[in-house]
């Protein structure tokens, strides 16, 4: 067992990848660290920051800690808030961005087969 403070995890900025802004993401849980299936990412969206609209083979369990905004899938814009849990179904296309004040998020996902 470990327990780690979000603050001593270096945030990687993904503001350079297309179709992003204003995204930081911290790995808080990982394969490296041991977890053989799933991993716990906490990202941060600054106002109006978004993640890509993309898709992929597996599904995302998200909880909104802080902040609002809307996700986004092909058909429609779904506004979220602080306290509420997403489930993004596998191979769907979505986007999340944040309203004026932000928004924090946890995203559990599975890790890679080896």
């Amino acid at each position: 067992m470990f327990i780690r403070r979000q603050e001593d995890v270096i945030p990687v900025d993904l503001t350079r990848e297309e179709g992003v802004r204003g995204v930081e993401l911290r790995p808080l849980i990982t394969k490296q660290d041991g977890a053989r299936n799933f991993a716990m990412r906490l990202f941060r969206l600054k106002p109006a920051g978004h993640t890509p609209f993309h898709a992929h083979s597996w599904e995302h369990e998200v909880f909104v800690v802080c902040g609002s905004g809307v996700v986004e899938d092909e058909d429609a814009s779904l506004a979220v808030e602080e306290g509420m849990a997403i489930y993004v179904l596998p191979d769907e296309k979505h986007r999340f961005r944040a309203a004026e004040q932000g928004m924090t998020f946890i995203c559990c996902i599975p890790n890679p087969p080896e």
